[in-house]
């Protein structure tokens, strides 16, 4: 199973509100959840509350696998969450 973190809507219209969570890559953006790690709620005037995250069980998915959203990557290089990257080898190729 291929699991995505990334976000699924929640609010009132012109009032968004938005959880984080892991999902199976094949669920629609408002699915159901795995598990939920954190909450972004744009409105809120105040930066440093604007973005709330479970920091431990966001690196857990992260280390057996899970791959961001952008957005969601994009609040984890805020949070200095270090986000792994895929080994990349170099084909065996011929000398010349």
């Amino acid at each position: 199973m291929s699991v995505r973190i990334r976000l699924t809507r929640l609010g009132r219209r012109n009032r968004p509100f938005y959880r984080i969570g892991a999902f199976d890559n094949r669920t629609r953006r408002d699915g159901e959840m795995i598990e939920q790690l954190g909450h972004y709620d744009p409105l809120n005037k105040n930066e440093a509350e604007q973005v709330r995250l479970n920091e431990e069980r966001i690196r857990y998915w992260l280390s057996v696998g899970a791959k961001p959203s952008e957005t969601v990557a994009s609040f984890l290089r805020k949070a200095k969450i270090e986000i792994p990257r895929k080994s990349r080898r170099k084909p065996a190729g011929k000398k010349g």
